[in-house]
């Protein structure tokens, strides 16, 4: 039995599975937390991922593995390998600035030509731009700008600081794929290449793709990793990577064997791979954030910035709309009633859809989709007969999926083809999150099986790297509840969700 890892280094925590490469069969799995937090030091992502192989058992026995990464962190390294600062991550807002005057000094409609995407403060170059606006200092130190899958990789391989890695800062060997660089602005899905004007425009300082050859490169420029296809090999780990009695994370060195690494992927394509989704699938993900996507033949230019044109790991394209507020709507609103999910879900489908008119507009957060990053969160409706606990536990689940079917119409109107939708993430385990989902989509709704599709995605790219074609692994359904649609639940959510006051 041949055996592959994959990798899901999120935002809350790192998750490896190991998997039968034959058959997709999960054989084990570790995982391990990261801080809280919109910035994190590197040094948290590598601990917690040799925390998470450590938990998972190793990979002495493994022949392949592949990272699925969040997308859009934004790592700076200097030339000795060096962490700049701290990554800010994708739900850090405070380019939010940053993002509207790039947009106003190339336009929308450019943007999205030219990128797939119409900046906010998600989006990596918003980021680069702030750094160079508030920390000067910093941003001239900075030799090398890639993505939070990307420096993982990287370290595996070997390379990193030069007190602390086998290999040293080799710069040029950093590697990143498709559908991460999407995700930065300054990639473009439909040529499949850098811009580099765009990220001389955001960071003032040219740039370059990575060549993959050992040695520096030219001084003062600025590197990016060099962008991998579907199915290559970034190459090996290094048994060494991990340091001085840690072999056996990494595999051993004096056994010759040697463990080939994936190209790896940010966490939505990571996540297509792994549900095995096709065209006419409408997948909505409801972890720390909301996702809508589905896979498309073409790319997605859209000026309004709703959708993301992003490209998928498989060689086609990953339309994406994508809300800040997702999970954590129900915890916020679970804590405010004092009670657990299982509670928050027997309160929730106590109550008639539409929760007697009461609406949660939950941009506890700001949001992304709409780009609101300074909005609140706000109850609307409310009366003495309205304002019950069963009313409010489910109008949060009400209001974030409405968020989200959102972004499905969103995708729609960018030609995107709807025949189900795949509902994943661990919020949607609440059997009133599938139940209300029925009511709220108007798309026969599908749960798969628990899992962890980020983290089999790059499983799937781990196994492709080492066998030469991708693996074609079933997935199993744990639930298909029947179709309840009530357009009026999305109407009043609209409604309120207009009366919305932006912020400052």
């Amino acid at each position: 039995m041949t055996l592959v890892a994959g990798v899901d280094s999120s935002t809350q925590s790192c998750k490896v599975v190991i998997l039968d490469a034959g058959t997709g069969t999960l054989v084990r799995e570790g995982r391990a937390a990261h801080p809280d937090g919109t910035e994190v030091h590197l040094d948290h992502w590598w601990q917690a991922l040799s925390a998470a192989l450590d938990d998972a058992g190793g990979l002495a026995d493994v022949s392949a593995l592949s990272v699925g990464g969040q997308q859009h962190g934004m790592v700076l390294l200097d030339h000795a390998g060096d962490v700049v600062r701290p990554a800010l991550l994708w739900n850090d807002t405070r380019s939010a600035g940053a993002a509207a005057a790039l947009t106003d000094e190339v336009g929308a409609e450019d943007f999205a030509r030219r990128t797939g995407l119409v900046p906010v403060a998600s989006f990596t170059i918003t980021k680069v731009r702030w750094v160079r606006d508030h920390e000067p200092d910093l941003a001239d130190r900075v030799a090398a700008v890639a993505l939070p899958h990307d420096w993982l990789t990287w370290r595996l391989r070997g390379y990193g600081p030069a007190a602390s890695s086998p290999l040293g800062p080799d710069l040029e060997q950093l590697t990143t794929d498709r559908s991460d660089a999407s995700g930065t602005g300054y990639w473009s899905p439909s040529a499949g290449e850098y811009d580099l004007d765009l990220f001389k425009l955001a960071f003032g300082r040219d740039a370059r793709e990575a060549t993959g050859n050992a040695g520096p490169g030219e001084p003062g420029t600025v590197v990016l990793p060099r962008v991998l296809g579907p199915g290559d090999s970034a190459g090996g780990i290094h048994p060494g990577c991990f340091g001085p009695g840690t072999a056996e994370l990494a595999g051993s060195a004096g056994s010759g064997h040697r463990i080939l690494l994936g190209a790896g992927a940010g966490d939505n394509a990571a996540a297509a791979l792994g549900l095995g989704a096709q065209p006419g699938d409408m997948v909505v993900s409801v972890g720390t954030s909301g996702t809508v996507f589905s896979v498309a033949s073409r790319a997605v230019a859209d000026p309004s910035g709703t959708v993301a044109g992003f490209a998928d790991a498989s060689g086609e394209y990953l339309p994406i709309a994508v809300t800040l507020n997702a999970a954590r709507v129900l915890s916020s609103v679970a804590g405010i009633l004092g009670v657990d999910f299982d509670e928050l879900a027997r309160l929730a489908l106590g109550a008639e859809p539409g929760a007697g008119g009461v609406v949660l507009v939950p941009y506890f957060e700001g949001e992304r989709t709409p780009n609101l990053p300074h909005a609140k969160a706000s109850f609307h409706g409310l009366s003495i007969a309205s304002s019950t606990r069963s009313n409010l536990a489910r109008a949060a689940i009400e209001g974030m999926l409405c968020g989200l079917s959102g972004g499905l119409e969103a995708l729609r109107a960018q030609g995107g083809a709807a025949t189900r939708l795949l509902l994943i993430g661990g919020a949607v385990q609440n059997p009133a999150v599938q139940a209300i989902a029925a009511q709220v989509f108007d798309l026969p709704v599908v749960v798969p099986s628990p899992g962890e599709y980020v983290a089999r995605g790059a499983a799937v790219q781990a196994a492709w790297a080492n066998l030469g074609s991708r693996p074609d692994w079933p997935v199993a359904v744990d639930a298909a509840p029947a179709p309840d649609f009530h357009r009026a639940i999305r109407q009043n959510y609209l409604r309120a969700s207009s009366r919305v006051d932006p912020g400052n």
